[in-house]
């Protein structure tokens, strides 16, 4: 969950370097460093924080190189510091190496190397194993030595690697980890994601597993695992640097949260056709392929799988074929029961989450479908996927996922629609009137923004809160669970969410005077239940915010505070009910103070285990 950028070229590399890091800052932001080839041998500056202390740090001094190396950490092995950061070397300093990913066998090859090799190591991290091992198999020749060291690894990975001795030379190795290379004009690039290279480059390469790759700044030459060169397409960059700016607002979440309705509308409107009918683009899904599918298992982490809950309702009950939702980092390990009737469907913002890539293999190997809910063209979850759906948010760069969640909603409907009336179990009029629904919601959307004054003055009185829970039923124990984790993870508030039928079977003993519960209320068919549960938390003494559609006023008569969102149809509910929390986790962590962008202790694309 670290970012790495690489340039060989003509022009100052500290400052390009720079520049791609912090565009690649959302996937980790402990510490930085960079290498930079000068005056025959290499300079090396780390520190702990965000980049910018990097930059800082280098004000003044003499880093003019045209080549070099750069990370941006999220901390694994061994706490954020100088030492730990990035760049690691070898112990004469001429080779050194950035990482993204994990070496499962650091430890036996530490061992190794300092009892075979006498080894002194500086750092914690399983990373600076990789520079002395390149360092022990160097002989004038970077990738033998890469080679050879790589395969006395295993883990994950994606390296940048450089050498004193070769100052016209990037060599870089994939496995499991994302990479991607840049191709400009007398020079070339690497890099974690390809925000990094956008201000450069627009054309990119899309590196596989265990291919290795050779830049020089008039070269690119990429090898398989037995080094035999292998030809690649150019992959062609079509969206805008700007986009991944906050274009005045104050955070990237609170513009991401505005971008909801544009995007979604974006998603409806590339499957939909002038008369309703969804197309499926690259999708190849027949009527018997859909009737060969005993089950569908949906396997996504954190945001994304909570959008695997909803879209388990809505396929349930459109296509008529039960549904598994499963974490991801759980699924191999309980030996699934997944086989060539499953339509397996892979939840992912970034394409690159590698207990979602790691599920995804394991469910082709026993012999799965795998269709791929993805938002960034070209990553890894959609290579490897049978079929992909992608969602068209655009480029989300906060941390807390906001505008990718309600886009994947939207992909499971479409899929759950298209299943149902392809299969036969959904009638035509009925698919209309989805349709119809689902078309209204980009409006519904805006005219519910137009309320974000009503929700930060919710969050005046609240935001001192320490213990928050969420709680609904039907399609809003999803919307609570994705609710609970915005507010948890951007304002560090203490927060649970618990199907409110579930109260009573313990949950409830926490309840108490003053404390803080948030009821989804929006389902019609289950609104009586719902204004139930409230009564039962405001017996104990509980203070609630209620959620529900407009007409519905009777949780007035319980609630403390209600908010309301636009008449819809239950099941596609989420999609609005979802953005008043958004919006209320976003106001909640801006009056506590909190670094929304960039909350502590997480990263944007998850790439480990």
């Amino acid at each position: 969950m670290c970012g790495i950028v690489g340039f060989i070229g003509t022009s100052n590399a500290k400052n390009i370097i720079i520049d791609g890091l912090k565009k690649l800052e959302y996937r980790g932001y402990d510490s930085s460093g960079i290498a930079l080839f000068q005056n025959g041998g290499l300079k090396i500056k780390k520190t702990i924080g965000r980049i910018a202390n990097l930059e800082n740090a280098m004000l003044g001094g003499d880093y003019e190189s045209p080549g070099g190396i750069g990370h941006t950490r999220w901390a694994t092995h061994g706490a954020p510091s100088d030492v730990n950061a990035h760049p690691h070397s070898n112990m004469a300093g001429t080779i050194a190496v950035v990482h993204n990913g994990i070496i499962e066998n650091y430890v036996e090859l530490r061992e190794w190397l300092t009892k075979e090799h006498g080894v002194i190591f500086l750092s914690e991290t399983d990373t600076e194993v990789i520079a002395h091992l390149i360092s022990l198999y160097y002989e004038n020749d970077l990738v033998d030595a890469v080679y050879k060291a790589v395969a006395k690894m295993r883990g994950a990975y994606a390296i940048g690697a450089i050498a004193a001795n070769e100052p016209d030379k990037i060599v870089a190795v994939r496995k499991d980890s994302p990479l991607v290379v840049g191709l400009g004009e007398d020079c070339n690039f690497i890099a974690s994601d390809i925000p990094a290279l956008l201000k450069y480059v627009r054309k990119v390469y899309l590196i596989e597993n265990n291919e290795t790759v050779i830049l020089t700044k008039n070269d690119v030459k990429i090898f398989d695992k037995d080094r035999n060169e292998i030809k690649r397409d150019v992959f062609h960059v079509t969206w805008d640097a700007v986009e991944a700016e906050k274009d005045g607002y104050d955070h990237f979440m609170l513009k991401e949260i505005h971008e909801q309705p544009k995007c979604i509308e974006e998603t409806l409107s590339r499957r939909l056709t002038a008369d309703g009918k969804i197309v499926l683009d690259g999708i190849s899904m027949t009527k018997e392929d859909i009737e060969s599918f005993n089950k569908v298992c949906i396997v996504a982490c954190g945001t994304a799988y909570h959008a695997g809950l909803v879209g388990k309702t809505v396929i349930e009950k459109f296509a008529k074929i039960p549904v598994e939702v499963d974490v991801a980092s759980e699924f191999r390990y309980r030996d699934p029961f997944v086989d060539d009737k499953t339509l397996f469907i892979a939840i992912s913002q970034s394409g690159e989450t590698l207990d979602t890539l790691a599920a995804l293999r394991e469910a082709k190997r026993r012999g799965a479908r795998v269709l791929s809910v993805v938002n960034v063209v070209g990553s890894s979850v959609s290579r490897e996927s049978d079929d992909v759906f992608y969602t068209w948010a655009g480029p989300e760069i906060a941390v807390a996922s906001t505008k990718a969640y309600t886009t994947q909603l939207v992909c499971m409907y479409l899929i759950a629609l298209y299943m149902g009336l392809t299969k036969g179990s959904l009638d035509r009029e009925e698919f209309d009137r989805v349709i119809t629904e689902l078309k209204a919601i980009p409006e519904k959307l805006k005219t519910l923004l137009t309320k974000e004054p009503v929700i930060a003055d919710l969050a005046k009185t609240f935001y001192k809160t320490e213990q928050v829970f969420f709680i609904g039923r039907g399609v809003d124990v999803g919307v609570s669970y994705e609710g609970s984790l915005k507010l948890k993870e951007i304002s560090y508030i203490n927060s649970f969410a618990v199907a409110a039928g579930e109260l009573k079977h313990g949950t409830i003993a926490l309840i108490e005077q003053g404390t803080l519960v948030i009821a989804l209320a929006t389902q019609d068919a289950l609104y009586e239940k719902m204004v139930s549960n409230v009564q039962e938390v405001k017996a104990r003494g509980a203070v609630v915010i209620g959620f529900a559609k407009e007409g519905n006023q009777a949780i007035e008569n319980q609630a403390d505070k209600v908010f309301y969102i636009p008449e819809c149809r239950d099941e596609i509910s989420p999609l609005l009910s979802v953005v008043p929390l958004q919006m209320l986790a976003y106001y909640i962590a801006k009056l506590r103070g909190c670094d929304i962008d960039k909350p502590k202790n997480l990263a944007k694309s998850v790439t480990v285990e």
